[in-house]
Formats: C-alpha cells, sequence, structure tokens
C-alpha cells in the first residue's frame, strides 16, 4: 500500500475520528453495483481484504486508511450519436418532417437506457489516509474532483467535515522557480532532471523537459525570457521522489526501495501483514516529509478564523 500521487487537506477543526462509529457511518454508503438503469454508482470499500467481514477502517499507529470505488457504466458518445442520427433520419424520412431539439433529446434519452444494460462497466477504487494527530487527510489522486467525490461522500456519511486544500504562502511557482534558476532547493531537497515551464502571459509557451540537465544553458536562456517553473522533479532524503506542481499536487510518488524492503520485512509472510506495514510506513514517512515540503514552499497559509 504505497500511494502514488498526494493531495494534501487540512482539517480545520478537531474531528474526533472514533473509528467504530466512522465504521458505521462508511456503511450506511457502502459501494454497490449498477442497476441496469444507472450510470454511476459510488461508495465505500473495505480498503484491505474482501467479504463483508473486511473493516472499512483500517487503523495502524493513529492513522486511519479508508477508501471508495466508483462504479459506472461506459457508453461510448459515438456509439448514442450514431444511433440518435439513424433514428432522427428515420423519422424524418418516413413522416417527412423536421426533428427538433426537444424530440431529438428526449429520443436521446430513450437510446441511453436502451444501451445502458449492455454497457461495459469500469470499476475505480480511490484511497485516503486520515492523521489525526497531524489535521491531514491525504488523497492518492492527482485529480482535485476525484478527490473531493471522496471528501464530499465523507461528509455526507459523518454529517461533517470541515476540511480544505492545504495552502501555502508564496505561489510555488515563484519558489520552483528560484530553485531551478538558483540550482539550489531546500535543506534535504534534491533537483530532479524534469520540469514543465510555462510563459506568463495569456496563451503563452510550454516547454516540458525530461532527463535534462535543468541547470543548462537551454533550460535558463527559457526562464530569463521569462518562463517560470509549474512543474518540477525532487527528491527528499533519499526516502521518496516526486514531480510537485505549482498547484501542490504531488505526483509520481515512488518510496525509496529501502523503505519498501523494511515494509516487506515487517509485514511478515502474511499479505494483509504486508499491507499493512507498508501503510504504517508510508504514513510515518509522510508526515515527517510534509511539514518541511510546505515550509520550504513559504509555509503553510492558514486563513484568518480557522
Amino acid at each position: 500500500m504505497w500511494f502514488r500521487n498526494l493531495l494534501v487537506y487540512r482539517l480545520t477543526q478537531n474531528v474526533p475520528f472514533d473509528i467504530e462509529a466512522l465504521e458505521t457511518a462508511l456503511a450506511t454508503k457502502a459501494a454497490r453495483p449498477c442497476a441496469s438503469q444507472e450510470l454511476a454508482t459510488y461508495g465505500f470499500v473495505a480498503p484491505f481484504g474482501k467479504g463483508p467481514d473486511a473493516p472499512l477502517v483500517h487503523s495502524s499507529q493513529g492513522f486511519l486508511l479508508i477508501a471508495a470505488r466508483k462504479e459506472e457504466r461506459i457508453l461510448p458518445g459515438s456509439v448514442v450519436r450514431d444511433a440518435l442520427k439513424e433514428k432522427v433520419d428515420e423519422i424524418e424520412a418516413e413522416q417527412m418532417r423536421k426533428v427538433y431539439k426537444k424530440e431529438r433529446d428526449q429520443i436521446k434519452d430513450e437510446i441511453v437506457q436502451a444501451f445502458l444494460p449492455r454497457a461495459f462497466i469500469r470499476k475505480s477504487a480511490t484511497f485516503a489516509a486520515i492523521a489525526p494527530a497531524q489535521g491531514l487527510i491525504l488523497v492518492d489522486a492527482s485529480s482535485p474532483k476525484r478527490a473531493e467525490d471522496l471528501l464530499s461522500t465523507l461528509r455526507e456519511v459523518m454529517g461533517s467535515l470541515p476540511v480544505r486544500p492545504l495552502t501555502v504562502k508564496i505561489a510555488p511557482s515563484a519558489t520552483l522557480t528560484e530553485w531551478v534558476s538558483t540550482q539550489k532547493a531546500a535543506a534535504d531537497f534534491v533537483i530532479g532532471d524534469e520540469c514543465e515551464l510555462r510563459d506568463t502571459h495569456e496563451d503563452g509557451g510550454i516547454v516540458r523537459c525530461k532527463r535534462q540537465d535543468l541547470g543548462g544553458e537551454e533550460i535558463q536562456l527559457h526562464m530569463s525570457s521569462g518562463k517560470q517553473v509549474t512543474q518540477l522533479a525532487l527528491a527528499w532524503q533519499e526516502k521518496l521522489s516526486f514531480v510537485l506542481d505549482d498547484k501542490l499536487v504531488i505526483k509520481r510518488l515512488r518510496f525509496d526501495d529501502l523503505l519498501q524492503d523494511q515494509a516487506e520485512q515487517d509485514g511478515g509472510d502474511d499479505n494483509l501483514g504486508q499491507l499493512d506495514a507498508s501503510f504504517t510506513l508510508m504514513m510515518m514517512t509522510l508526515v515527517e516529509f510534509l511539514p518541511p515540503l510546505f515550509e520550504a514552499l513559504g509555509g503553510e497559509d492558514t486563513p484568518q478564523g480557522i
């Protein structure tokens, strides 16, 4: 259990995360299959294990892990459009009249309802870790919408969830640009060989670099012309590597092999033990890593009243 991406949210009030109460709350919105006429369903699943007895909340060393699953029927738009055109052409030819928008929309709805039971089903899971002592919720997602789907559903079953995206006092692009320009990051951070540069003007150019010496003349020339760093590959303390963007989204998070080997040893031969060990070690590493990261980016921005 190693997160691949990270969106960080700050709890703005103390929330008593009682495990039994949370388990009961999540069970009221458990994941279920799509019915024949449903486009999608969303609900909570056991993060580890399968079956009705698998808990919906995994707890270890004060950290909680939950997971939500989205199940959706995939109905390609081109299929619907082709069927709609065929039906409209048939009506117009047989009845010698024009089919207008209101009727077209009604026909389209009928086509969708007819096709839904035969549509393919796609399942996707989103994991979130809760660190009550640190006041953080960490979502394994690179898309804010995907994270918000989980958080809004969690808020629905809990009744209240005072949480907001964590922000910093200085625009991340300004800090990342300075690091690349000076080729010097904050303590314990190392600049990698990948970045994205964007022109600050509207409709400006974008330059993406991989396996590139970011201190080289070519990159520095782009920056001298006004481009800012909006994504940057970094490493921290030889424990993990990642790509950070100007929205504070952490992508392609990778933990060092030594950490993974340690989790494998700690977990023993049991699969659930392995998952628990890797989750625990991951969370202990992340709560050690995130404060210096946000401090290096100018410090956490806490709105007045929170």
